[in-house]
């Protein structure tokens, strides 16, 4: 993976793009595996840098793994989708704690069976207080009150920006922002939850989980 050091370092976006998805269109787990190491690497020492912690989240989210994870400790749909955007959202925000000495994959389900057990816990609970909030709805919720959240929004790619502004500042249903951005719905979700992510991973402790591995 020298040559996708070396994109990274010199900050050349198409060449990591390239890495990227061809180690997703490889098949070959241990290529995206590796990939994804060298990412997380970078977003952690270069936290200015938002390119590694972007292309690392576009990846992971694109693997899927993050979703067979909760799924296989969840059976609703519903919180299927709600556990892994939390789940999102806590892996942007721990970057800074990913050390290497275990796989990538390890480390992000250890953190997507925590979501998996807040989000019971919370379902357990007859009156849920707004501290025990997930993460998805608590990024939601500083995206759409917190001034100082506006530069990360400004750093989105307008890609994710345009749909995260209309849910969460907006207020949109997921389907009146497909029809405006004529994008299917599905694709919508996919880029609110990236979207979130990012912020996430653009603001470094702002639901971060703190989670070493």
């Amino acid at each position: 993976m020298e040559a996708l050091d070396r994109a990274l370092y010199d900050h050349d976006v198409d060449a990591v793009r390239r890495w990227s998805r061809e180690a997703l269109e490889s098949g070959e787990a241990g290529a995206v595996d590796e990939a994804l190491a060298v990412l997380a690497r970078h977003a952690r020492d270069y936290p200015d840098q938002p390119l590694a912690a972007e292309t690392f989240l576009e990846t992971l989210d694109a693997t899927g793994v993050v979703r067979r994870y909760a799924s296989g400790a969840l059976l609703d749909q519903g919180a299927v989708d709600d556990v892994s955007q939390e789940a999102l959202i806590s892996i942007a925000g721990s970057l800074s704690s990913y050390t290497g000495q275990s796989k990538v994959t390890t480390w992000v389900h250890s953190i997507v069976r925590r979501r998996v057990v807040d989000h019971l816990r919370r379902q357990r609970s007859t009156a849920p207080l707004t501290e025990d909030l997930g993460p998805a709805a608590r990024m939601s919720s500083m995206i759409a009150t917190r001034a100082t959240v506006q530069q990360a929004l400004d750093a989105l790619p307008d890609l994710y920006r345009e749909p995260v502004v209309l849910r969460d500042l907006e207020g949109l249903p997921y389907n009146e922002i497909a029809k405006q951005l004529d994008r299917p719905v599905g694709t919508v979700k996919a880029q609110i939850n990236r979207g979130r992510a990012l912020v996430a991973a653009g603001l470094r402790g702002d639901g971060a989980d703190g989670v070493s591995a």
